[in-house]
């Protein structure tokens, strides 16, 4: 710690460049520090590097993740980190992987991680859901599944999570940081280290982020190079090789494994057992229908089930959504805001009994007035607590 402390002084060499720091930039790096976790993964990603093999570096988050504000693809936090891997370890070949989707939660993250993410084999992950979460225990334990299925990677990847903001300085991070030190993850927060430079005047918040949530590139390297300054400290304390601590055993869940055990049928893979006027659109990826009284069923297993639905500005209606012979809720598929659409992921039943369930969704005649539709489109079905 003492070292890390030394080092708050100044961001690596890759992201200084980006920022006009502020006068008082050593409180606002200490306070960056939400915890410093176990370490042991995060040494052997360091010693890989220090070694010239491959390095595998990963995000996974919504909007800001994938970059959204930042003025180019390597002007995200990102982007600038992996930049400060490859500066740092240029005999080592270092990979990027972007798996941020806007508009998106860690429970969407936990289904498509598999697909967009340990495939890739990482080796250095930031988790990055601070903001689309809700903070809440439901949304801690979608984020424990993700955390969990990255931890259980046979490389033994390191996991750090990164909490970012909206305007009024809200965020997850009490629910999702429950989830953190019970498995020792290094936790950074953007929130934790600018709010207090916001909230006092020393600091304007156009100055570090592009709208009311989205950093802009100061903020994005500010979140930067709170994690690379970590990693210069420990890199320079780095054991050799043979005295590398070893890993610790993934704890039992806090809350729960669900979103450990999960499955993900997007539309494309999607087979109705039964339809009734509904068809598959190739080009927006979804089965869809703006017929009233049309009805499309689909079989799946798993205690917990999830739908994914889009939400738009346009000629959208409704669809009563029902799981076996449990009382059904209506989605609605309008949505007011001007920006564009977007996905929704939500539980739509839980506590199941094992074996399969059926999925019935009925486009219904009634619409939002200020709609002129009825279309609705789903994008798919997730399933979590899937048996082993």
């Amino acid at each position: 710690m003492r070292s890390f402390l030394l080092c708050l002084c100044m961001f690596s060499t890759a992201v200084a460049a980006e920022v006009s720091a502020p006068k008082s930039e050593d409180p606002i790096m200490a306070r960056s520090l939400f915890s410093a976790g176990e370490t042991a993964r995060v040494q052997r990603v360091l010693a890989k590097g220090r070694r010239g093999e491959p390095v595998t570096v990963a995000v996974i988050g919504g909007s800001i993740t994938a970059g959204a504000s930042a003025s180019s693809p390597d002007k995200n936090y990102g982007g600038q980190l992996a930049r400060w891997w490859r500066e740092t370890f240029p005999k080592s070949k270092i990979e990027f992987v972007n798996a941020g989707i806007g508009a998106t939660g860690s429970n969407y993250g936990a289904l498509r991680a598999q697909r967009d993410l340990l495939d890739r084999r990482p080796d250095f992950v930031v988790v990055e859901y601070g903001v689309n979460d809700p903070n809440t225990q439901a949304w801690a334990e979608t984020l424990e599944g993700l955390v969990r299925q990255i931890l259980k990677q046979p490389q033994q990847p390191a996991v750090v999570l990164m909490f970012m903001m909206h305007r009024n300085g809200d965020n997850a991070q009490e629910w999702h940081g429950k989830v953190g030190r019970h498995y020792g993850l290094p936790m950074f927060s953007l929130r934790d280290a600018l709010w207090p430079e916001i909230s006092s005047g020393r600091m304007k918040w156009e100055d570090v982020e592009a709208d009311v949530v989205h950093p802009n590139d100061r903020g994005h390297a500010y979140a930067a190079g709170f994690i690379s300054a970590r990693l210069e400290a420990m890199l320079r304390e780095l054991p050799a090789d043979d005295r590398l601590p070893p890993v610790p055993p993934t704890p039992q869940p806090l809350f729960s494994d669900k979103y450990e055990h999960v499955g993900l049928l997007e539309a494309d893979v999607l087979k109705p057992v039964k339809n009734e006027g509904w068809k598959f659109d190739a080009e927006n990826h979804s089965w869809k229908s703006d017929v009233p009284g049309s009805r499309i069923e689909f079989e799946v297993e798993g205690s917990i089930v999830l739908l994914m639905d889009w939400h738009i500005r346009g000629p959208m209606g409704k669809a009563r959504v029902q799981v076996d012979d449990r009382p059904g809720e209506v989605r609605e598929a309008w949505f007011d805001q001007t920006w564009g659409g977007y996905r929704q992921t939500n539980e739509i039943a839980r506590d199941l009994p094992s074996g399969k369930h059926r999925v019935v969704l009925e486009v219904l005649s009634e619409r939002n007035p200020q709609s002129t539709g009825n279309e609705y489109r789903l994008l798919g079905l997730g399933v979590a607590g899937v048996p082993q």
